[in-house]
C-alpha cells in the first residue's frame, strides 16, 4: 500500500542558486545559515531551532542532537560547508538560531516566493540532503546514523536519486573491467 504523504521533491538544477540569490535579500542574518545548513546535514527544523553551541564539536566536525522527533538522540557529520557555516557565525546566546519556530517559518515562505519555488517545503530540504549523502556513496547504515532513521524503510522514503545522475556514475564502468566474468 503506498503512502499518502510521501514527497520525493528534490532542488532541480539551478533551483539552489535561485534560492542562494533570493537569501541575499532576506534581512535576518540568521535564515541563510538555517537554510544552508538544513541542506548540508538533514536536520528538521526543530533540531536546527534547538541546536545549541555546547552541542557543536567544530574540530571533531559533529553536531548532537539530544532532542529528535524519534526520541532518539544522534551525532551527526558536519561536511566541510556545515563547519564553514558554523564559522563563521556569530554567536549571541547558547542556541544556534535563536529564532522562534514562527519567524523562521514566515521567513521560509516569503524566501521561497521570492525565489519562485512556491511548491518546496522545509522539510524538501531534508530530502535533498539525504538524497545528497547517497549519492556520494554513504552506506545504508551511514545514511541511518545522519537521519536518524532506523527503520530502512523510513530512508528509503528520504533518499530520492535520480536516474540521469546514476547514468553519469556508471559512464564508462562495465561489469567486465570492475568484476570480471563469473
Amino acid at each position: 500500500m503506498p503512502v499518502k504523504n510521501a514527497r520525493d521533491r528534490r532542488l532541480q538544477p539551478g533551483e539552489l542558486d535561485r534560492l542562494v540569490a533570493a537569501l541575499s535579500k532576506t534581512r535576518n542574518a540568521l535564515v541563510r545559515p538555517a537554510i544552508m545548513l538544513a541542506i548540508e546535514t538533514g536536520l528538521r527544523r526543530g533540531e536546527l531551532l534547538s541546536l545549541a553551541w555546547a552541542d557543536i564539536d567544530l574540530d571533531r566536525r559533529t553536531a548532537h542532537i539530544p532532542h529528535t522527533k524519534t526520541g532518539y538522540a544522534r551525532t551527526v557529520p558536519l561536511t566541510d560547508s556545515a563547519v564553514a557555516l558554523l564559522r563563521a557565525m556569530q554567536r549571541a546566546g547558547a542556541k544556534v538560531f535563536p529564532m522562534t519556530p514562527m519567524s523562521l517559518k514566515l521567513a521560509w515562505n516569503r524566501l521561497r516566493v521570492r525565489a519562485g519555488m512556491p511548491d518546496l517545503h522545509f522539510h524538501d530540504l531534508r530530502h535533498e540532503a539525504i538524497s545528497r549523502f547517497a549519492e556520494m556513496g554513504l552506506s545504508t547504515v551511514e545514511l541511518s546514523v545522519i537521519s536518524g532513521h532506523r527503520d530502512p524503510r523510513m530512508l528509503f522514503r528520504y533518499a530520492h536519486l535520480r536516474p540521469a545522475d546514476l547514468a553519469r556514475k556508471l559512464a564508462g564502468r562495465s561489469w567486465e573491467r570492475e568484476v570480471g566474468s563469473l
